[in-house]
């Protein structure tokens, strides 16, 4: 069998994996040129490099390879792991010959196991000295960061937060970290911070809150919009735990009585992980948040938004349109900026020049020209769009639309033939219009140049595993509007369970309202129609609000009805 990494090839078959993508049309010539420039200055296989370039994802690289070789692929995020294999191989070894054990059958004796090269004899040859003699092992193929994030998840935390934390009080040495460290021994207080992030990454928590009281300190997650304390430390520990992280995102350690903000970027699970890190001086000392933006999760498929079948329909046709403004709106933490790289990445192509400007650049995507604000070079919102002009765009990208200048610039831009996406602080999709007029524009520039605005919150989806259904009693049928003298409709609660850490929820979901303009919409604005005239119009044409696209989401079992009341509250509640 040939083998799918050229790097151990001969020059003559260098680039045959390489061949076999520009084959498949996976790659073009372009892109395989620039790789293997690449993989002559830094000698590393051909399939990884098109993956770090962002020619390709993993699962593209995957399936092309299996494919070719007519070897068997695995997506490792849906395999089920069988503890007798994860026992025959110890960490260390999957770890170093990247192989993540599958299933052992000790009946007829097979072991099957997932690696990022097949054909690694090296990888098998130790395989076979851990398993029982006679096993037949059986390879299926899988990507390199897919093992990885599969040896976390199944192997679990071998560097414990509880481990370093006696070493720190005790002064004796972790000799289980040492044990399993891949490098030279550190400091335990970084390899308390790396446990730390690495620990709210995999709760999928958004933010990470360390917080000094007068005696100790207490350490917050934000999971699904809600904070949890994990950890109270001895206040002690703080000060060269701020120094570590001040240190980690390149602030000024010696800077104490003023707000300091930096970023974090590192490789968690096999995959970049970037934090955004602020500090704030308080009575008891220095504040730090950190924000988590996980790049493997903050784009989605546009069908995966959240959208009803018509406003998902109403969207396509909105950004369809060549030229004008789509705004996102909603408080901060709300997605918006989730929501507007889904629409960026569903028309990304070759044939389209996209600019974004951005405080900061939160999602570094391949082929989108992204531009950080910056106070230190003068490079404002306003004046960064009008440079933005003069670099032949088609999509542009606003951050966040926020005074006059900013505004007049976003449309002047969709006035002159661009496609133009931003974010505004409204509570509604019609509310965007009397705080677009605050902020100053004129109703006759909004009429024509906006062709929607998408209003959105976020509210936490019910644990599958254990919510409890019950028929709608006589006032929550009131409120589902299914009053009617039919059966009631089966809703659910949540209850708790070890899979949700008994809080009922797992995970967050979008509720959205799209207010979709057009000719009639806009006559309102240019004559400045008040916001119920507006909503009225808005209505009778088949706009659904919050509130009702969170009743969708109740009656589908998503969420509770007490959630979508505390997100955005439900009439005969308030």
């Amino acid at each position: 069998m040939a083998n799918p990494h050229p790097a151990s090839a001969s020059p003559a078959s260098r680039d045959l994996i390489g061949q076999m993508l520009l084959v498949q049309g996976v790659v073009s010539e372009d892109q395989l040129r620039i790789a293997l420039i690449e993989q002559a200055r830094s000698y590393q296989l051909l399939g990884q490099l098109l993956v770090a370039l962002g020619f390709i994802s993993e699962a593209v690289l995957r399936d092309a390879v299996s494919e070719s070789l007519g070897q068997k692929a695995v997506d490792l995020s849906q395999a089920v792991v069988a503890a007798d294999a994860l026992r025959l191989v110890p960490r260390e070894t999957a770890q170093r010959h990247r192989l993540m054990p599958l299933d052992y059958v000790a009946a007829d004796g097979t072991f099957t196991v997932a690696l990022a090269d097949t054909t690694d004899i090296v990888a098998l040859d130790q395989l076979r000295t851990l398993l029982p003699a006679q096993t037949r092992i059986k390879t299926v193929l899988a990507g390199e960061a897919e093992i990885a994030r599969s040896i976390d998840r199944h192997y679990g935390h071998e560097l414990s937060i509880d481990g370093i934390l006696q070493e720190i009080e005790t002064g004796d040495p972790d000799q289980q970290a040492r044990a399993v460290a891949t490098e030279s021994y550190s400091h335990p207080v970084v390899r308390l911070i790396d446990a730390l992030l690495t620990d709210a990454v995999k709760r999928d928590a958004s933010d990470i809150h360390f917080e000094p009281e007068a005696s100790f300190l207490r350490i917050r997650y934000r999971l699904d919009g809600m904070l949890r304390q994990i950890r109270a430390l001895h206040k002690s520990y703080w000060s060269a735990m701020a120094v570590r992280l001040k240190v980690m995102s390149g602030m000024n350690i010696a800077e104490t009585r003023a707000p300091q903000d930096g970023r974090i970027s590192l490789t968690i699970s096999g995959r970049p992980v970037d934090f955004r890190v602020a500090t704030q001086p308080t009575l008891h000392g220095e504040n730090v948040v950190l924000r988590i933006l996980d790049r493997h999760k903050g784009i989605v498929p546009l069908a995966r938004l959240g959208f009803g079948e018509d406003q998902l329909d109403q969207l396509k046709r909105s950004i369809a349109r060549p030229e004008g403004i789509l705004l996102v709106t909603g408080p901060t933490g709300s997605c918006k900026t989730t929501t507007l790289y889904s629409l960026l990445n569903h028309l990304n192509s070759e044939r389209i020049n996209f600019m974004t400007l951005e405080d900061p650049v939160e999602y570094p995507t391949p082929m989108i020209r992204q531009t950080s604000v910056a106070e230190a070079a003068k490079l404002d919102f306003a004046n960064g769009v009008r440079a933005m002009m003069r670099q032949d765009p088609d999509v542009i990208l606003v951050g966040e639309i926020r005074d006059a200048d900013t505004a007049t610039m976003a449309f002047r831009a969709a006035m002159t033939g661009h496609q133009v996406f931003s974010t505004l602080h409204s509570n509604s999709a019609i509310g965007a219009i009397p705080r677009l007029l605050d902020i100053g524009v004129r109703p006759d520039i909004m009429a024509g140049n906006i062709v929607g605005v998408i209003a959105q919150r976020l509210v936490r989806r019910l644990c599958a595993h254990c919510r409890k259904p019950h028929p709608a009693e006589a006032g929550e049928r009131r409120l589902l509007g299914r009053d009617d003298g039919k059966p009631p409709p089966l809703i659910y609660r949540p209850a708790g369970c070890e899979r949700c850490g008994h809080r009922g929820y797992l995970g967050r979901l979008a509720i959205m309202e799209l207010l979709r303009f057009d000719e009639e919409i806009d006559e309102l604005i240019a004559r400045g129609a008040t916001v119920p005239e507006i909503r009225h119009v808005a209505v009778a044409r088949g706009f659904n609000t919050l509130v009702q696209d969170g009743l969708r989401r109740i009656l589908d079992g998503s969420t509770s009805l007490a959630e979508v009341e505390r997100v955005v509250g439900l009439p005969g509640l308030c």
